[in-house]
């Protein structure tokens, strides 16, 4: 099955310049807690609720905070005509439950989440997945690397 027929295609995006208040306004309206960050037509980013709480709050940052400042910069995606196996895998590896979805062009078109996969038939990829990002650590915990 391709990314495609599984991802969700409504996806809100964010400038880095604006404030993390405007950024939990928004993941809050459209019920999400991640956001793809964009500067002109480029995909610069992803500013997830857990970075505004642990980037941001419990360093003392305020709502006035840009966006820029508690982003994640590298961003993992993966192409809408990839197979959703290969996909689940991948998010295992890199420990993510989320991924942006671009077209060949590179340009954005949706977000593949577990959850897309989890409503599909292949429950077994989606088990696969979860144990991956669940082992502690890894580039993307919050310390940036494997925990003691």
């Amino acid at each position: 099955m391709q990314v495609s027929e599984l991802m969700t295609r409504d996806v809100q995006l964010i400038e880095p310049t604006h404030t993390i208040q405007e950024a939990a306004r928004l993941m809050a309206e459209v019920d999400t807690g991640i956001m793809p960050v964009r500067e002109g037509d480029r995909l610069v980013g992803m500013i997830t609720d857990r970075d505004i709480t642990v980037r941001a709050v419990a360093q003392g940052r305020g709502p006035d905070t840009a966006v820029r400042e508690v982003m994640t910069g590298e961003v993992k995606y993966c192409y809408e005509d990839d197979d959703t196996n290969d996909v689940a895998r991948n998010m295992a590896d890199i420990q993510v439950r989320r991924l942006p979805v671009l077209s060949r062009d590179k340009r954005l078109v949706g977000i593949i989440s577990l959850g897309d996969m989890a409503m599909s038939d292949s429950s077994e990829r989606v088990g696969a997945a979860v144990t991956g990002i669940s082992q502690p650590g890894g580039q993307h915990s919050q310390t940036g690397g494997p925990r003691t």
